[in-house]
């Protein structure tokens, strides 16, 4: 359980869940195993935030989410998996926002570091996870 590592399609893995901002820079980053499934990291994310908007992808789906996001204040504009037979619309304009954590993933993976998980404990894992996102945080702020 120190380890957050999982097993996956692809072998072992862990899994980076992320709340970016406007800007596509992190906010709240929390790290699970590898096997587990997006839905449980998202109490997490949201602990102890007052939320507005929450874009996300399919696989975050599940009216739990959604009734979790609404306790804290905000809308969920997550669109539903092709397999339900009630279909939700989501504002296309909106949910074009959410390339801002794919793109937030694309520059921490190049850290080799982190792209390779040298880091046999979670908390060091996430400490060069937490390092990096530091990093990207520099490159935005004014330093006048």
């Amino acid at each position: 359980p120190d380890h957050a590592i999982g097993r996956s399609r692809g072998g072992l893995t862990t899994k980076i869940n992320a709340v970016v901002d406007g800007r596509g820079l992190p906010v709240r980053i929390v790290l699970s195993q590898g096997q587990a499934s997006d839905k449980a990291a998202v109490p997490l994310l949201l602990e102890g935030r007052t939320v507005t908007d929450v874009i996300a992808d399919r696989g975050y789906d599940a009216m739990a989410v959604l009734d979790l996001i609404a306790r804290h204040g905000g809308r969920g504009h997550i669109p539903t998996c092709r397999d339900r037979r009630v279909q939700r619309t989501v504002d296309k304009s909106l949910y074009r926002l959410s390339n801002l954590v794919e793109r937030f993933f694309n520059k921490l993976k190049h850290f080799r570091r982190i792209a390779t998980r040298y880091d046999k404990l979670a908390r060091n894992f996430l400490a060069a996870v937490l390092i990096a996102a530091t990093r990207l945080w520099t490159r935005f702020e004014p330093t006048t």
